[in-house]
């Protein structure tokens, strides 16, 4: 148990209908499990080889959920091995232990956003950004500590994600884009900082992570070794660092792929 793995989850670990990527023929598809339903339908999915990997892995190691959705949207997911111990919600907001929030953990992260533009100023910009632009469906702000936008991507302005990064980047803030939504956080909000916690408490002795968007990438880079799937922000921009791979795997099947890979990194200390 002297091994942490951290993993983000949507399009790294489980995947939506639209993003399984199921290019194979339909008689060589993967049999998929549910693992989240939200408006009482299937939501999320991943492949029962990898269902089954995941609750050997959570016996090797301790396992860390690590994802930038608010603690509401987490609880819908529900993976097998049962509940983690800990877990990291709103990109590093949180640490849940047990289910419950930390609120000493959520002290100091309200100290580190200090130094950043306010909440409300981020959002006032991103709604006069938006204006009356069809493409900009809905604006939301998460747990009180970020916002995001969901967006028709086939209508979003071409430029307009690199104008909003370039500001937000002058207040202190950091902007990703993933699938339908963009998100504007502040730059002290990270996972990094609250897995290192987590590393911290339970005495860990490596960790490793996996992660597919442009906020996993100090997630990565904080971890003594990484994976990240063949499709995603970090791959379309070009990221890369000496000790995360980068799978060839697309879709479900990276999910499949970075849960047998985890699992292997176990090895040499479960033996």
């Amino acid at each position: 148990m002297n091994v942490l793995i951290a993993s983000d989850l949507d399009r790294t670990l489980i995947y939506s209908a639209a993003a399984l990527k199921l290019d194979m023929p339909d008689a060589e598809a993967p049999r998929l499990l549910c693992v989240e339903t939200y408006g009482h339908k299937p939501l999320s999915y991943m492949t029962e080889t990898a269902a089954r990997l995941l609750e050997r892995l959570q016996e090797q190691c301790v396992f860390v959920p690590t994802t930038t959705r608010t603690r509401e949207q987490y609880k819908r997911v529900h993976l097998p091995g049962g509940p983690a111990r800990y877990a990291v919600c709103a990109n590093g907001g949180h640490i849940l232990c047990d289910g419950e929030s930390d609120p000493d953990w959520q002290a100091q992260v309200r100290r580190e956003l200090e130094g950043c533009a306010p909440l409300r100023q981020v959002c006032e910009h991103l709604r006069r950004a938006a204006g009356d632009g069809e493409w900009a469906l809905k604006q939301r702000v998460a747990d009180d500590l970020f916002a995001y936008l969901v967006v028709d991507r086939a209508r979003l302005p071409l430029t307009w994600v690199k104008e909003l990064a370039e500001w937000a980047g002058s207040c202190g803030w950091t902007v990703s884009l993933q699938g339908r939504k963009i998100y504007a956080v502040p730059g002290p909000l990270t996972k990094s900082a609250a897995v290192a916690e987590i590393a911290r408490r339970t005495g860990a002795a490596r960790t490793c992570a996996a992660g597919d968007s442009l906020l996993d990438a100090d997630l990565l880079l904080g971890a003594g070794r990484g994976w990240m799937p063949g499709h995603g922000e970090l791959v379309d921009s070009g990221w890369s660092a000496p000790h995360v791979e980068v799978l060839t795997e697309r879709g479900v099947a990276a999910g499949e792929r970075i849960t047998r890979e985890m699992l292997a990194a176990t090895e040499p200390a479960a033996g």
